[in-house]
């Protein structure tokens, strides 16, 4: 299956953009300065802890308050210790607001420094007053050149915890030692590893060319997909399915067209956009697609994040067990509405009600509610 890289196209040379932009960043830079006059000078106690990037980072001896890079960063934080965060990278929705806990529901959106359309200034940052800034996720060289300008220009430690789905554990214990939570971190770690162990097992008996075909359709229009070993699709290969989308020297995510797709030959068909999910019945260009002829077309719930990604956090772990639920529903015949209750209760601070998990669970199944914001992005 060939694939197509996106990609932003450069823009044209402006020199009068690139002097308001030079004035800007003035600006930016005095404002800065101001607000780090305002910090104090050093760190009465410290101590050093090693990030996944293999950085050595000085760290408070007690930290209270941390500001998550990103969405994926967010979740970390607010799964792992929700009193030390600062604020949301995006203010939770209506729809997600009753899944997440009451005293953290209402956080200031903080925008975000990393990912797409990054949103927070170093000022926003530093007005936000943490200990700590926090990025989970990809640990390559551009993200430890990200950490380390930030931490050097407001003077506040940046630590960087691998996001690789299969390092969920490590980075639970990781985040769990930095912050002084080790035994939250521990036992949620423990959680996600018999996670893997349970599904390892249910797939021990599958050849990998016996395991079934895989597309995970993103956006309105269902041609944005992820590659093979993306951070957008482990979690759809960890489960046990077979990712349609192969593109050797491809990453991330890529375009693809309708004829790929038809070429492809999926089995099933993974979304979480709900435009999507109400087109592809009823459009004919898809509709010779086998997964939609056979009716295995699955929409993923996004409440309060996404159970398959949006973003690749921790809360792609309850979705790991409805995955190997629908690939294998007599190897992994777990009670999807037990593990939901359990999943949220100790991950997300909050216990769903009855009507709560049937909205979950009809989700699960393709009636997602009303839409009563736009998703978060």
């Amino acid at each position: 299956m060939h694939l197509l890289v996106l990609y932003d196209a450069p823009a044209a040379s402006n020199p009068l953009r690139s002097s308001v932009k030079d004035l800007r960043r003035a600006a930016v830079a005095v404002a800065t300065a101001a607000l780090l006059l305002a910090l104090p000078a050093g760190i009465a106690q410290a101590r050093t802890v090693t990030d996944s990037a293999n950085r050595k980072v000085v760290v408070p001896e007690k930290i209270e308050r941390v500001f998550a890079a990103g969405p994926p960063a967010s979740i970390l934080l607010y799964v792992l210790a929700p009193d030390r965060m600062t604020g949301w990278p995006d203010p939770p929705t209506v729809e997600e607001r009753p899944f997440i806990g009451e005293k953290w529901r209402d956080l200031p959106a903080l925008g975000r420094l990393t990912g797409r359309g990054g949103t927070a200034n170093l000022e926003v940052v530093l007005k936000a007053k943490p200990d700590l800034i926090l990025d989970f996720g990809s640990v390559r060289e551009t993200y430890v050149s990200l950490a380390e300008n930030v931490q050097e220009q407001t003077n506040i430690p940046y630590v960087l915890i691998d996001g690789r789905f299969e390092a969920t554990p490590a980075a639970l214990r990781l985040l769990g030692d930095v912050l002084g939570v080790s035994e939250r971190g521990a036992r949620l770690a423990k959680y996600v590893e018999d996670t893997f162990v349970a599904i390892d097992a249910a797939l021990a008996a599958t050849p990998i060319d016996k395991r079934p075909r895989v597309y995970l359709a993103r956006g309105p229009d269902g041609l944005e997909t992820g590659v093979v070993g993306s951070i957008n699709t482990e979690i759809i290969e960890r489960a046990g399915g077979r990712n349609v989308a192969e593109a050797v020297g491809q990453k991330g995510l890529v375009r693809v067209s309708m004829e790929q797709v038809i070429v492809a030959d999926p089995e099933i068909i993974i979304t979480w956009d709900r435009n999507f999910f109400d087109r592809i019945f009823k459009d004919p260009l898809w509709a010779g697609i086998r997964p939609v002829r056979d009716g295995r077309v699955y929409l993923a719930p996004t409440a309060p994040f996404g159970w398959i990604d949006r973003p690749p956090s921790l809360n792609r772990v309850i979705g790991l067990r409805w995955l190997a639920g629908l690939f294998y529903p007599d190897r992994f015949p777990e009670d999807l509405r037990e593990n939901t209750r359990t999943f949220y209760r100790l991950f997300y601070h909050v216990e769903p009600t009855e009507p709560q998990l049937d909205t979950l669970i009809a989700w699960s199944k393709g009636q997602a509610p009303s839409r009563q914001q736009p998703a978060r992005r």
